[in-house]
């Protein structure tokens, strides 16, 4: 057994005890504590509003609106009636919270149902972890991990939101046991199971639990000698049940939505969250993310997520643990490849660094695992009669950290839950009461609004409403186009938004009379901030207006010479895919940000463009000249571009600036160059590479014959 090659005394003699573990108090008291401090961060919660029990986070009830639909049997809807949609950011909790509602918890019941059950699961971890610590290192490694978890302020945080938290931690630390326990004998019977469990948690489980398959593969290849190469086989199949998870998700998403990619990760992911993807604005956003994120496990910083020197004591201990201990090194490797995989990942979202790291917080225990092994290990160079005391002290002084902050975190949890009351809560008890039965509300922040709205709502950030993701990425006028073209029923006649970030701000809108110019209701947040000042919502006013959709769509319609052939719609992105739309920017890094704007009664989006633009013309008639007629706010500094049919020179097209926004430019293309029903039109700027670039808002191109 791997135990017994690279045991300690410690170790061997837990190894020998199964009697002991059975009665070892340690589980239950760090198990028993992690609880108890988890029922101060509520008892913080029902302090900050009046003992209303209220949730720190609105995304919490963007889960509680799913597990309520779910319960009801509307699987996966949002809104009763909608398209099965992908915003919820852990399958398995919204099934588990759907069940929850369906036998009975119901009302404020529903949110300690999901705080209670989370907290129950923190505290299983927190036992868990000293097994497992007891397990691969040593028992005073496990006693003092599982201690470490239970006082850690961002864990406590974390899990008793009724965010998916808890569940996932204790997913990932029942997985890493299992796969410990049965690594020696070569045979994953449950170990499969439990990643499975753990790849419908979470994105990052999935990362995760795909990393301990390749481990369990590698064992398995290793071990074929011994075991035989046909049982190896005969062994393998099973081991691919996580990754079979992950593809039946994908194969879920895509039958139900019409694409494999959750709204979650469209919304928040670096890859789409802007119009245009640049290889290197990629990396270097990536690259920051990281860095904040290794900042902040250093712990030198003056945040209190982790302890002085965490992440060093982390390297300090997967040295000592992959060195000496080499029976152990594929289990090992395994749990820090997985790590890693998932910090990479986490980088490329948006949101990486926001909510006190909550994609994060379900894998800070195994983290905290080898940070304390580091000491441990640091710990082996003493003389031996000073390495208990050694371990000890300086473990006790991490733990002093560690319970500094707690105060800190309960303090912030309850602020927190007063700030999404002051907030988004109350915005959906304003929608509930004032906004008459049938409407629809446009929202930026779903959750609450939709929880206690009451209404159906239009998810303009993208993750309850399938579509929107994408347009909201693109700017308002892409946002504008899709929510337009709703069907009349859906189309949302009160926005309830705010003007900073996550998505684009509502001032346009305003500024050409979709939305009236004064709110009906001004929401300002009037908790107070932290000690840095700041606060977990990125506003501090949400307003609510009412919409007039009177002049929607008038932006479509223009007097052409001869017959229409084809339209393009610059900033509706169904138009621009059916055109191959490509804005041609003269900067790397430079976005084509979609606008809407309005001259007299027609409101028409576009796209702010730096250089030129391309797209494919339809159905044309060959050997016909071609008019393009154009939309355009141009800049005065240059206003002649070159025109290209299918590669082919067309010659220059100056459009004059003229006062008042948009006007209207023509340019035929001569016969001769129109060889075939489609053809490709470039418009580009006449002196590539160098400024001055032509500068102009375009708005859209009808072509005529």
């Amino acid at each position: 057994m791997i135990e017994v090659l690279n045991a300690t005394r410690e170790t061997s003699q837990d190894s020998r005890s199964a009697t002991r573990r059975k009665r070892d108090p340690y589980p239950w008291l760090i198990g028993g504590l992690a609880l108890l401090l988890g029922l101060a961060f509520v008892v913080s919660d029902l302090a900050a509003n009046q003992g209303k029990l209220l949730a720190p986070l609105d995304d919490v009830y963007i889960h509680l609106q799913y597990g309520r639909q779910i319960g009801l049997g509307h699987f996966f809807q949002f809104n009763t009636g909608d398209q099965v949609s992908s915003g919820a950011s852990s399958f398995l909790y919204a099934l588990v919270l759907g069940l929850a509602y369906a036998i009975g918890f119901h009302g404020a019941w529903f949110l300690a149902f999901a705080m209670g059950f989370n907290l129950l699961c923190f505290a299983a971890s927190a036992a868990l972890v000293y097994r497992l610590g007891a397990l691969l290192v040593a028992r005073s490694v496990g006693g003092w991990t599982g201690l470490l978890v239970a006082v850690s302020g961002p864990l406590l945080w974390g899990t008793a939101s009724g965010m998916e938290v808890g569940i996932t931690m204790l997913l990932v630390v029942s997985t890493v046991l299992v796969f410990v326990r049965e690594a020696p004998g070569g045979r994953f019977r449950f170990t499969p199971v439990m990643a499975l469990l753990l790849a419908l948690v979470r994105p990052e489980g999935l990362i995760f639990a795909g990393v301990l398959t390749l481990a369990s593969w590698w064992i398995l290849w290793t071990r074929r000698r011994t075991t035989g190469i046909a049982r190896s086989w005969a062994r393998w199949p099973w081991t691919l049940l996580p990754l079979l998870a992950g593809i039946g998700q994908l194969v879920f998403y895509a039958i139900a939505t019409g694409t494999t990619s959750a709204n979650g990760i469209q919304a928040k992911s670096l890859l789409y969250d802007r119009p245009l993807f640049y290889l290197g604005d990629f990396i270097d956003r990536a690259a920051a993310n990281l860095r904040g994120l290794v900042g902040t496990f250093l712990g030198f910083t003056i945040g209190d997520f982790a302890f002085p020197g965490a992440l060093l004591l982390f390297f300090a201990g997967v040295v000592y643990l992959i060195l000496l201990r080499r029976a152990w090194r594929p289990v090992l490797v395994a749990l820090v490849a997985g790590l890693v995989a998932v910090m990479l990942s986490v980088s490329t979202l948006n949101t990486a660094l926001a909510h006190n790291l909550r994609y994060e917080q379900p894998f800070l225990p195994i983290l905290l695992l080898f940070a304390v092994s580091g000491a441990y290990g640091i710990t082996r160079v003493v003389p031996h009669a000073a390495r208990r005391p050694t371990l000890h002290g300086g473990l006790a002084v991490v733990l002093v950290f560690s319970l500094l902050a707690v105060p800190t975190w309960a303090v912030r949890f309850g602020r927190d839950s007063a700030t999404i009351r002051d907030s988004d809560v109350s915005v959906g008890g304003w929608i509930s009461g004032n906004v008459p039965p049938g409407a629809s509300v446009a929202v930026k922040d779903v959750g609450a609004a939709a929880y206690f709205g009451k209404h159906r709502v239009v998810d303009l950030i993208g993750l309850g409403t399938n579509g929107l993701a994408e347009a909201s990425n693109n700017g308002i006028g892409s946002l504008y186009e899709a929510v337009r073209r709703l069907p009349a029923a859906q189309r949302p006649t009160y926005f309830a938004t705010y003007d900073s970030g996550p998505g684009p701000s509502m001032a346009m809108l305003r500024q050409v009379g979709i939305l009236e110019n004064e709110p009906l209701q001004v929401f300002d947040v009037q908790t107070p901030p932290d000690i840095g000042g700041n606060l977990i919502v990125p506003f501090r006013e949400i307003d609510i207006y009412r919409a007039d959709w009177t002049l929607a769509g008038t932006g479509d319609e223009q007097q052409v010479p001869g017959q229409l052939r084809d339209y393009l719609n610059v900033g509706d992105l169904s138009s621009e895919k059916a055109h191959a739309y490509d804005p041609r920017m003269a900067q790397v890094g430079m976005q084509p940000l979609s606008i809407v704007s309005r001259l007299g009664d027609v409101v028409d989006s576009g796209r702010n463009i730096a250089g030129g633009e391309a797209f494919t013309a339809h159905n044309l008639v060959p050997g016909r000249p071609l008019t393009i007629t154009s939309r355009t706010a141009m800049n005065k500094i240059v206003p002649d571009m070159q025109v290209l049919v299918d590669g082919r020179p067309a010659g220059t097209w100056t459009r004059t600036p003229e006062a008042g926004g948009w006007a209207t430019y023509s340019y035929t293309i001569p016969a001769s160059l129109i060889t075939a029903p489609t053809a490709r039109i470039e418009i580009l700027q006449p002196r590539p590479l160098l400024n001055p670039y032509p500068i102009y808002n375009s708005f859209g191109y009808w072509l005529s014959q």
